[in-house]
């Protein structure tokens, strides 16, 4: 890229980040935006500046990508009416006063794979994954950069480039920066997230290699909550700035400091930091050459019959809570976790997982690669250290699994099986099934989708006695057993789609209060239907609903709203002009009053309780205004506007999401995404 175009956007990021000063509303929290293409390095060899005089044909790009699991090539959404793409928090999810805050779901989502797992989850939507990693195949060189600012200092810096080095071989980097204050004290985060991607294919077509980095740093104040709900959210005066309200954890002098953007210290809160390296081989031992001959270039082709693969990850977790000020809210500790040592404590769960896995593809249909039969065997090495760095212990596990696919040339059947079987080790026994099939009926009907699971899973390892954050009595857990019948409906012709899911669970494991694991072994089952359609009044304005009813049998200790809807009002349109795409409108979020978890701050969890019903004053409605001009996206929001109280006209009406946990009052939210093609 020539140093104008860096030049320029330097530029853009500066003036927006002395713009920020002028957002100053009574809120701010949640944001995002991994999403978008990628980058390239500039191809011209030329002085001039290549964005001057650029014409149609020079900006064209083919790009596509896939994930690792799967071959299909996929397209971007083009899409600009849904924010929630571009934002680390789904809107059925919920954060408690602050984005990089623990979150939430309002639906029903239990951890359906066998397997070790560490327990920490409450922070998962702040982080990358290797599993919904994109690997890249583009024509041109191409960027996204992106820039968020919010009421409060609240800011997002993002940056996407992926290039073709040579035509079968692709690199991209990711990097995303996420820094808020928070209006309430004791909330500020700042989380650092970057991704890798290297696609290798040799020329032949038999080889490919696909290598990926993956890191997370994730840093969150801990404030246990505000100390009174009524009295300080009701009381006028000085309570109206929000950063007054005591809290239950930290110090005044660390919520004073929460309006410095460019501190990341977290002297109460919780550290999660993250890492994955992947590297995947696959080599075609069986399959039938073939070309594509144009006028001037002979383009190799191979369809595989038997292919080989091997996977070696290295993944790193480390789990912190730490409090250097445990002083000021020793009666916090004392009543929730039975702690009475008044001095600097810490707790640390750390773990390391080395994994190699082997298996085998045979394609019965040499001309459809979505076709395939796989079978494999892995073997995993944990070493996992706890008490602060005192003990170290080493587990291992040995599975094997098998998977078919087939996505027919016809595009009429969609078929996904496989299966997981923890044959020795920590988690023997365990084991996970799914099958899915889906049948494309016609155009104008659309396609039905049916499929069962079946999970049998050793609970987190947050519930064995191992871990530095098992502070309750001792329990003795059997495994956990998810039995899951789901079915699809989508009709593309009324734009709408039906969804509902059947669960049978038994041995449900969960956390009673602030540090008490406990586990639930009555069978029980769960109802679970959802609904999405678009309404359309007159050419360009639209209704876009999203409806969620889900409802449980027996008395198991989980609560969830009955009813959950999101519905977004507006225009979607380019206004007469041709180069424009712009949506407009109101969004609203609703939901029943129920008896929302609690969040235990040292645990990290959010655990189940019984005794505040959490009530809307009013549904959350955002403002939005959303529009592209070409390589150029912008998005403005105003939220929390069910925030205003009339009598005071202020936005102090605040909803609770969580006992003790409030949202902001209203928020005013600007993003910039520029895309370049080089």
């Amino acid at each position: 890229m020539h140093r104008r175009r860096w030049q320029i956007c330097i530029m853009i990021i500066l003036l927006s980040a002395l713009a920020g000063s002028a957002i100053a509303q009574p809120g701010g929290a949640l944001r995002r935006l991994p999403g978008g293409g990628g980058g390239y390095r500039g191809s011209s060899g030329g002085k001039k500046d290549s964005l001057e005089r650029r014409n149609s044909l020079q900006d064209s790009i083919t790009i596509s990508f896939r994930y690792i699991d799967s071959s299909r090539l996929q397209k971007f959404d083009s899409s600009i009416y849904d924010f929630t793409q571009r934002f680390p928090v789904p809107w059925y999810h919920y954060h408690l006063g602050n984005v990089g805050n623990a979150t939430h779901s309002l639906i029903f989502e239990p951890i359906l794979r066998a397997g070790w797992d560490h327990g920490f989850h409450a922070y998962d939507d702040y982080t990358f994954n290797d599993y919904d990693t994109r690997f890249f195949n583009t024509t041109r060189p191409f960027t996204e950069i992106q820039y968020q600012l919010g009421s409060k200092l609240e800011q997002v810096l993002g940056l996407i480039h992926t290039q073709n080095i040579k035509p079968s071989w692709n690199a991209s980097f990711q990097y995303r920066l996420i820094n808020s204050p928070g209006i309430f004290r004791n909330q500020h985060t700042n989380d650092n997230n970057y991704r890798f991607t290297n696609w290798f294919q040799t020329k032949n077509k038999r080889y490919q290699n696909f290598f990926v980095i993956v890191g997370n740093k994730l840093m969150s104040s801990e404030n246990g909550g505000i100390k009174d709900d009524i009295n300080y959210l009701d009381s006028a005066g000085a309570f109206d700035e929000r950063g007054n309200i005591p809290t239950r954890l930290g110090s005044i002098s660390e919520g004073i400091s929460r309006n410095n953007f460019f501190t990341n210290n977290i002297a109460t809160g919780t550290r999660y930091t993250s890492a994955s390296y992947i590297m995947r081989h696959q080599y075609d031992l069986v399959g039938n050459k073939d070309s594509i001959v144009t006028d001037s270039t002979v383009i190799p082709l191979f369809y595989p019959r038997l292919r080989a693969e091997l996977t070696t990850s290295l993944k790193t977790y480390n789990y912190r809570f730490n409090d250097t000020q445990a002083d000021s809210s020793l009666a916090f500790y004392k009543s929730n976790y039975n702690i009475d040592t008044p001095h600097v404590f810490a707790y640390q769960d750390k773990w390391q997982d080395l994994t190699n896995d082997f298996s085998i593809y045979q394609f019965p249909d040499a001309k459809n690669s979505q076709q395939f039969f796989k079978a494999g065997a892995a073997f995993q090495m944990l070493r996992g250290t706890f008490d602060t760095g005192t003990v170290t212990n080493r587990y291992h596990n040995f599975f094997i699994h098998g998977e078919y696919r087939n996505k027919t040339r016809n595009r009429k059947w969609d078929i996904i099986a496989f299966g997981n079987f923890y044959v020795n080790g920590m988690n023997a026994g365990d084991y996970d099934a799914r099958v899915s099939l889906k049948r494309l009926i016609s155009q104008s009907i659309g396609s039905l989708q049916l499929g069962f699971s079946n999970t049998n899973r050793t609970p987190s390892f947050v519930f064995d006695s191992t871990s530095s954050f098992y502070l309750g009595e001792y329990r003795n857990f059997n495994k956990e057993n998810y039995t899951e019948i789901f079915g699809a409906f989508d009709i593309p012709k009324l734009r709408a789609s039906v969804q509902g899911k059947y669960m049978l669970i038994s041995n449900y494991t969960y956390f009673s209060n602030y540090r008490q694991p406990e586990q639930y072994g009555t069978l029980f089952n769960l109802l679970q239907v959802s609904a999405e359609k678009q309404f359309r009044f007159g050419k360009r304005w639209n209704w876009k609903s999203w409806v969620v009813i889900q409802k449980l049998t027996g008395n198991p200790p989980i609560n969830l709203p009955v009813f959950l809807t999101r519905n977004m009002i507006g225009y979607d349109g380019n206004l007469g002009f041709k180069n424009l795409l712009t949506s407009f409108g109101l969004e609203i979020r609703y939901y029943t009053p129920y008896k929302a978890d609690r969040y235990s701050p040292l645990m990290g969890q959010f655990f189940n309780q019984n005794d505040t019903t959490i009530k809307m004053q009013l549904p959350d409605i955002a403002a939005y205004f959303h529009f592209r001009i070409k390589s150029f996206t912008t998005y403005l929001r105003f939220e929390n506007l069910n925030a205003y109280d009339f009598s005071t006209n202020k936005f102090t009406r605040n909803n609770l999401v969580s006992p003790n946990y409030p949202y902001p009052g209203l928020q005013l939210r600007v993003g910039v995404y520029w895309t370049f093609v080089n």
